[in-house]
Parts: C-alpha cells; structure tokens; sequence
C-alpha cells in the first residue's frame, strides 16, 4: 500500500517545474481557494466561490488554474476525527471525480481536519469582524490545507537530504578505516 508520503512525493514530483497548485476547501456553499508561489513553498488565499452550479464553479476554478499556470490541484478531504471518510468526504471525491473530465490535472486529497477551526480561532485572535471573518475563511482554510502539504513535503525532502548526507559521512569514515578497524595512516 502506498503510503501518504509517497503519494505526496509522486504528486509534486510529477509536476512540471514552476508550476503552482492551487489548495481548495469546498464547502457546501462556498469554495476557498489558495494559491501556491512558483517554488511551491509559500500558500496564499485567492479567492472564495459562492457555489452556484457545477459547471459555472468548475468554470471559475478553470479560468483561474489557467491564469495561474496550475500544474496540480491539492482537495482538503473532510475525514471524521477518527480519520475514516464520512459524506462530506464522499461528496468532495464526488466533485473531484465529476470535475476531472473538465479539468485534467493532477489531484492530491488533503487531511483537513480542523482547518476551518484554527483560521476562525487565528481570525478571533486578530480581532476580525464577523463580516470579516465570513469572507476570508474560507478561502485562508484552503491556505492552510495547501501549506499542510507543502511543509510536509519540504519536510520529507529534508529529512532524505539529512539521511543521504549522513549516508555519505558514513561512507567516508568506512574508507579512512584500515582493515582492522584502524587508521590508515603510519
């Protein structure tokens, strides 16, 4: 079984050099959307989409992964708290798999459990209004999702740097060893 970490390896991997993703947290009536740089290190909320029909909000969501040169797509998945997948995360593969037609790129489901919560609870701290905090939650959740991978990523690429360079000094101290264990040197 491939492991999350592998898939997310292989996701951004397979994406064309300097492409962006673009982070969503779709909701039942909105869809946040967030956008990540060029280098794929920093996420940045774009825009929320009032939800009208499918084909109208697959048609923003194209326009937009157009101007952007969107080159893969990273879904928050709703898992229940006990992580198993519950309607709201069937409803949000249902989406991705009636958009994929329309919208052939690439598309990596994200752990979103309590995305919404810790951007309302930042939203409180930074004292925003109600009115405030309706219009940029949704699309700082989908920030947050898509930041979630990113860091994981450049986590897992530090972590295979850090082993690979400690690979090569082990390497290293095997060669300066003689054949009993000693010093090469007179």
């Amino acid at each position: 079984m491939i492991s999350r970490d592998d898939e997310l390896v292989a996701f951004i991997d397979g994406l064309a050099p300097r492409a962006r993703l673009m982070g969503f947290d779709l909701g039942t009536k909105t869809i946040g959307l967030a956008l990540s740089d060029v280098e794929r290190r920093i996420a940045t909320p774009l825009e929320t989409i009032k939800r009208v029909k499918f084909t109208p909000d697959v048609g923003r969501i194209k326009d937009l992964a157009a101007r952007y040169e969107v080159g893969g797509l990273v879904f928050g998945l709703p898992l229940n708290m006990d992580g198993t997948e519950g309607p709201r995360s069937q409803a949000t593969r249902a989406f991705v798999r009636n958009m994929k037609p329309l919208l052939p790129l690439p598309v990596l489901f994200w752990d979103e459990r309590m995305s919404t919560m810790v951007v309302t609870r930042t939203l409180l701290d930074a004292d925003a209004s109600r009115a405030k905090r309706a219009d940029a939650v949704d699309k700082m959740a989908a920030a947050y999702i898509l930041q979630g991978a990113l860091d994981r990523y450049e986590r897992i690429a530090a972590d295979a740097e850090a082993a690979e360079d400690e690979s090569r000094l082990r390497s290293d101290l095997d060669l300066d060893a003689g054949p009993e264990g000693g010093s090469l040197d007179p």
